[in-house]
């Protein structure tokens, strides 16, 4: 029978999807992952348990730390994890950035932060975005400069998801001086500890992606020891660029998670609700709508395959995996809509997931790029004039 399952996925594959499904069964179930939506709250146990289970640490070879595995390994646990609990696959994508930017040989001394990390005993966050300086992080006040043997830093970062859960807060600052000639230097990455008077984050409330524990982050005079340098000093765009084709494929996982949970639900419904002596389903119209959502899904998930393929075989995928976020998104705001026209009210109760798709749904067409630049960005890789 036709699902939402994917299509020739290698039996590795559908066996890690499985043992991912059995373990947030077992730690999250449905009524659970609301409770965490509802009230915006992270599941330690369960992040721990997605540690436990060597999760955390795919991406980063075992010899380092970490569990191995491949990028597609991670979307497809990101997907799964979406399915259940969309704001805890944000969270688990933020994991596996900064997993990935402590595998990279020049990563330096915070290596040793790597094992903790990717078992779950240690929680981190990525603190890029600012109040001015989103998209655009050349544009970022954040500054660190260094003292006493170590690195001060001053200013403020926003939107930084799990920060009030973490130990340590991978933070982007000005290092160095702005070079015309050089723009994106002169930024670094430094490896902040929470525990300390210098660290103040303050929860910011959102309708969507509710428990990935959105907030901002004040650095007043913050301290970090001079080994606390992610990579090397002022090179932190290209460190992140490196990332960039990771950081989509796994963003459309999560896009994709949310719409095959969506759309299971929707097909749920519409084989049980009655009306006019008969089920939804049997209706025309809502068959058509399911159908077309299936077609959509499906033909999300051959692009992102394509672009997966293109980041494990080292072929050139920016291009690939930009196209890969930008439909699956897009793709997944419409098959959210139609489940939830589908289900009426009822889509709209919480004790339903389908409310929680429906708002999550729409973080994924700006974040962590925006659908729009997306859409620059391929424009100008077609030969068109740069827009921005």
């Amino acid at each position: 029978m036709l699902s939402t399952k994917p299509f020739l996925e290698s039996a590795e594959r559908t066996d890690l999807r499985a043992m991912v499904r059995s373990l947030l069964t077992q730690h999250l179930p449905t009524e659970r992952a609301l409770e965490c939506d509802r009230h915006g709250s992270f599941d330690r146990a369960t992040w721990n348990s997605l540690g436990q289970a060597g999760l955390l640490g795919i991406g980063a070879p075992e010899d380092r730390g970490g569990s191995g595995g491949t990028v597609g390994d991670s979307v497809a646990v990101t997907e799964e994890i979406a399915r259940v609990l969309p704001s805890l696959a944000v969270d688990y994508v933020l994991g596996g950035m900064f997993v990935r930017l402590l595998t990279e040989d020049g990563a330096g001394p915070t290596r040793r932060l790597l094992p903790d990390l990717a078992s779950g005993r240690m929680i981190g966050s990525f603190a890029l975005s600012e109040p001015s300086a989103g998209t655009d992080l050349l544009s970022l006040r954040t500054t660190a400069r260094e003292d006493d043997g170590g690195w001060l830093l001053n200013g403020s970062k926003l939107w930084i998801s799990l920060a009030t859960e973490a130990d340590v807060i991978f933070t982007l600052a000005r290092t160095d001086p702005v070079d015309p000639a050089r723009k994106s230097w002169g930024l670094s990455i430094i490896a902040v500890p929470t525990d300390q008077p210098g660290v103040t984050v303050r929860r910011v409330h959102l309708a969507g992606m509710r428990a990935a524990i959105t907030s901002e982050v004040f650095l007043d005079g913050a301290r970090a020891s001079k080994d606390s340098l992610v990579g090397a000093r002022g090179r932190a765009m290209a460190t992140l660029g490196r990332t960039l084709d990771i950081e989509r494929v796994l963003a459309a996982g999560v896009s994709l998670g949310i719409a095959s949970g969506a759309l299971d639900l929707q097909l749920e419904y519409l084989q049980h609700r009655q009306a006019f002596g008969r089920t939804l389903g049997s209706m025309q119209a809502l068959q058509h709508a399911a159908a077309d959502s299936i077609t959509e899904l499906t033909a999300a998930r051959a692009l992102l395959s394509m672009a997966v393929g293109a980041i494990e075989r080292g072929d050139p995928a920016r291009d690939l995996t930009g196209m890969a976020k930008l439909n699956a998104a897009e793709a997944t705001a419409r098959i959210v809509d139609r489940g939830m026209r589908a289900m009426g009210a009822m889509g709209l109760a919480e004790e339903s997931a389908m409310q929680m798709y429906f708002r999550d749904a729409r973080l994924q067409l700006f974040s962590p790029v925006s659908n729009e630049m997306v859409r620059n960005l391929l424009g100008e890789a077609m030969g068109l004039a740069r827009s921005y």
